[in-house]
């Protein structure tokens, strides 16, 4: 689906930046940015792991900065990196970073960065904080929001005391956003069963583990929402959506794969009580969930920059969180609009699996609409079809790869067996 853009009189003369550091080439939301921005004809500049990302095929990209990352890289070279792609640009850029490692060397070099680019005037600390599964914790004891329990684990004495009188399931998370690169203890979300289970796990995590134990939310008794938002330099929202995600992959823990938007203000109160009590400014990506127990919306994730499912949301003025970050940079009015409630988000790759597995489990969205009003899917767009393809592609390299190997596997192996039967039938001598 085209974006309704009549409304938006964005600067054209101010280009934009996808940036991001590490290898996840299959990210649709910064394909989603460059279609929002070229849409209304920005340059679009995005940093890309090779020339066969599904971002480096968009009709609406202006050029692409091949700089294979892994996340890990020292703070210096990564601003110097940055510096010399402001240099070729040759005017200040809308910066627009995809994961947190971006996020919060933006915030904290914006000293350095502020002469090339254009970026929320953040508090420097506060991105990192936001980002860390205990720093958010403590914001949100300090300000009274809901969330979960937690335990922060100082060692595995503390694990095993804790694991006698735990409730389970429950869940364990890598604590800081830095380390799921460098030394992840869980390769994401993990649902833990037991203490048996809890124990195990904890033998691999060393003297200081990296993690975080939080009670787990029965999904049968929980539902799954989402705030995504632009909020200026008074931390006021220039533009706050709230959805509701029907699915996801891996189910119930991984990214959005199908959602609605659906209008929630006591969500959106709340969020935005809460940025206005923190100071934030710019874009922001939270995942709720909403505890039918106790009737309280508890805060599970605050992604500090724009969420990979971004493109679901956007006002009958045409605004989306990105649209709305690039207009209030560059001194443009941002167009009130009520959001379009009712409107579909798809993500075609990874839907599909997260339907099985969904089917399978019985979970139900009651507050997810019967019928779509539209649809916005991930990859797929009539006025920019290559990404689509290219995210096919690589899709499929790796899956036939794996099939090549797994024949061969077993042709060896039926071959090794015709041999062994051979040997033992032939007669002895």
């Amino acid at each position: 689906m085209a974006s309704r853009s009549v409304s938006v009189a964005a600067d054209r003369s101010v280009p934009g930046l996808i940036v991001k550091f590490g290898n996840y080439p299959l990210h649709h939301g910064g394909v989603g940015a460059i279609r929002s921005l070229g849409r209304l004809g920005v340059p679009m500049y995005a940093i890309t792991e090779d020339r066969w990302t599904p971002a480096a095929s968009s009709r609406y990209l202006t050029g692409r900065f091949v700089w294979p990352t892994t996340g890990t890289e020292r703070a210096g070279d990564l601003v110097a990196g940055l510096l010399r792609i402001g240099d070729r640009i040759g005017r200040p850029a809308v910066l627009l970073p995809t994961d947190e490692e971006a996020a919060v060397l933006i915030a904290e070099h914006a000293e350095v960065l502020a002469g090339r680019f254009l970026f929320p005037p953040v508090e420097r600390e506060l991105p990192r904080r936001l980002a860390s599964k205990q720093g958010l914790h403590e914001l949100c004891v300090e300000h009274g929001v809901p969330a979960p329990a937690t335990l922060f684990p100082a060692s595995y004495e503390e694990i095993e005391k804790y694991a006698a009188t735990a409730v389970f399931p429950l869940v364990a998370k890598n604590r800081e956003a830095f380390e799921r690169r460098r030394r992840p203890a869980v390769s994401g979300t993990t649902r833990i069963a037991d203490a048996r289970g809890l124990l195990e796990l904890a033998r691999e995590w060393g003297p200081c583990p990296g993690v975080i134990l939080q009670e787990y939310l029965p999904r049968e008794e929980a539902e799954d929402w989402i705030v995504h938002a632009y909020f200026d330099a008074d931390s006021a929202p220039q533009a706050l959506f709230t959805g509701v995600k029907v699915r996801s992959w891996p189910p119930h823990a991984g990214m959005t794969a199908n959602a609605y938007i659906v209008d929630n203000p006591e969500l959106a109160a709340l969020a935005a009580q809460f940025i206005k009590q923190i100071g934030f400014c710019g874009i922001i990506d939270l995942d709720w969930r909403f505890d039918r127990r106790d009737g309280r919306y508890k805060l599970l994730d605050f992604n500090p920059r724009m969420g990979a499912q971004f493109r679901m949301f956007e006002s009958e003025a045409g605004v989306d969180v990105v649209r709305a970050q690039h207009l209030d940079l560059t001194g443009r009015r941002v167009p009130e609009g009520e959001q379009l409630a009712g409107r579909r988000f798809v993500v075609e790759n990874i839907d599909l699996p997260a339907l099985a597995a969904y089917r399978r489990s019985g979970y139900t969205t009651p507050h997810a609409p019967a019928k779509a009003t539209g649809t916005e899917l991930a990859w797929a767009a009539r006025d920019d079809i290559k990404p689509f393809f290219t995210m096919c592609a690589r899709l499929v390299r790796p899956g036939v790869r794996h099939l090549w190997q797994l024949w061969r596997s077993r042709r060896r192996s039926a071959t090794a067996a015709a041999g062994t039967e051979l040997v033992r039938r032939s007669p002895v001598e």
